[in-house]
């Protein structure tokens, strides 16, 4: 095989990142410039998650059916999990102590004098009536946890459901004979390439969405009206921004990567969500740009599924200040013991809250109705919760910040943990973002298998010393260092399987 060039670099005005950016900017003049009219832009953001919210369901089932049952071994996809649960439960831990601290040190809630509106009353009573049905462990189980029919999970996209199925048939699969494992789970990767060409239409969208949902956000709250709320909106970004670059930063550099090119990689998802304040917007593009940097499959379906119910630090941050606000901004105070108690009430309720737009909100209010007691009777909630819910879209997009990037974070932790990390070719992606673009176009770009037979999947400039080595025979295709292929061959995971 001839040497080969390395691919160019695609211009910038090609690239989704760029459009984002223009959308994000034209919605914040449009919303200083014509407010009214901005304020009606808002079902543009609303459309696109709801197009969005209608595949995600689909997108976890099949990447988890086929994370789980490619690996044709519970015990050891059943070691994945536990890894990833204890991964999840000390970061919540982490999140919730870090919002503790950050409420009392700063205490944003201190000599607030603000009263919220009628409108926000009333619209904080629906918070905390639909946060009461959920609230304690049985609800949790019945009400979050536990399916009551097959399909009903899908139509209502109930994430935390549609997992609980995956993982069943995802084990029913792993039982099965070989040859028909084999089979099953060909027929759901099939069903999950149309689900992901369906992803490539609606991600078209993207840059109006993201007009729609800054135009909406800056006429509705603009400067003037943030104002009375500037310091809690200023202390729970700071904290989060504490939390990626201090804890996270640490897990990453203990790990053996960079959280700053981390950050780098994921630059147009991180975008897409300042755009929508959603991180299910971007779970489809997570999936395979993590598996293009070079975690595996099994780890990939299985952790990010599963960690946009279960690893949520920007809530976790979220629930704890917001509680702790409430108590401040009523001229309250609530002991250390009571702080400690309410907080690992909160490592429960935090799961299962996804990752759209005012979840954050009612998982504040279930965990408040939960705790009870006299500084949360259900009047003090909803007075509490009428004060925070006019800047809620603001810090939502902090809080889904935070959980995409702690997402991504704990795929790459955990994959490494488990043996299944490519260490050199995440050291490449992560030197060269431009690495992943071959799979990111042809998953979620106008770039088609036909294109090109024999795709390259990674060009690295020549100054790196890096080659490029091919989907289908992954070998390189010129002398220097080798940057392996995406995935792995069938025949190559059943080799690595009886050889561990």
């Amino acid at each position: 095989m001839t040497s080969t060039e390395a691919a160019p670099r695609k211009r910038f005005f090609t690239q989704l990142w760029f459009w984002v950016i223009v959308g994000i900017v034209l919605g914040v003049v449009f919303g200083l410039v014509a407010p009214d009219a901005a304020k009606g832009a808002k079902w543009l953001a609303d459309g696109f998650i709801q197009m969005i919210k209608v595949i995600v369901a689909p997108v976890i089932f099949c990447t988890v059916v086929v994370g789980i049952a490619s690996i044709g071994n519970l015990a050891r996809a059943g070691g994945l999990a536990l890894k990833a649960l204890f991964y999840f439960l000390v970061a919540t831990v982490v999140a919730l102590t870090i919002g503790l601290l950050a409420a009392n040190i700063f205490a944003p809630g201190s000599g607030f004098s603000g009263q919220p509106s009628a409108t926000a009353l009333e619209s904080a009573a629906k918070q905390v009536d639909q946060g009461s049905q959920d609230a304690g462990l049985t609800g949790f189980i019945l009400n979050d946890l536990l399916p009551t029919s097959f399909l009903g999970p899908f139509v209502e996209n109930e994430i935390l459901r549609v997992l609980v199925l995956a993982i069943l048939t995802a084990c029913s699969v792993s039982l099965l004979a070989a040859p028909v494992r084999k089979r099953v789970v060909g027929a759901v990767e099939t069903i999950a390439k149309v689900i992901f060409g369906i992803i490539k239409l609606i991600m078209w969208a993207a840059p109006v969405a993201a007009f729609g949902g800054m135009a909406y956000t800056v006429a509705q709250f603009g400067a003037s009206s943030l104002t009375n709320l500037v310091k809690l909106m200023g202390v729970f970004w700071g904290t989060c921004a504490f939390f990626i670059v201090a804890v996270l930063g640490l897990v990453s550099w203990w790990a053996g990567f960079n959280i700053f090119k981390v950050i780098r990689l994921i630059k147009d998802e991180l975008l897409i969500i300042v755009g929508t304040s959603s991180s299910e917007s971007v779970l489809p593009r997570l999936l395979t740009k993590l598996e293009a940097a070079g975690a595996s499959k099994q780890t990939v379906g299985l952790v990010i599924p599963t960690g946009y119910s279960f690893n949520l630090d920007g809530t976790c941050i979220y629930l704890t200040l917001g509680a702790l606000f409430i108590i401040q901004a009523g001229n309250e105070s609530l002991p250390i013991a009571l702080q400690i108690g309410l907080a690992l009430l909160m490592v429960l309720t935090s799961k299962g809250a996804a990752g759209i737009t005012g979840a954050g909100l009612v998982t504040l209010a279930a965990s408040l109705q939960a705790f009870g007691g006299e500084f949360f009777s259900a009047e003090a909630i909803a007075v509490g919760i009428a004060l925070i819910i006019g800047i809620d879209r603001v810090m939502s997009e902090g809080r889904a910040l935070t959980n995409c990037i702690g997402n991504v974070v704990a795929t790459l932790v955990i994959a490494r943990w488990n043996g299944e990390l490519d260490r050199e070719r995440l050291k490449a992606v992560l030197d060269d973002p431009s690495l992943v673009d071959e799979a990111m176009e042809l998953e979620h770009g106008s770039r088609t298998e036909e294109d090109e037979p024999e795709k390259e999947l990674a060009a690295v400039s020549a100054g790196n010393g890096y080659e490029v080595a091919t989907e289908r025979t992954g070998r390189v295709t010129s002398t220097g260092k080798t940057l392996p292929p995406t995935g792995r061959t069938e025949e190559s995971s059943e080799t690595h399987e009886t050889l561990r």
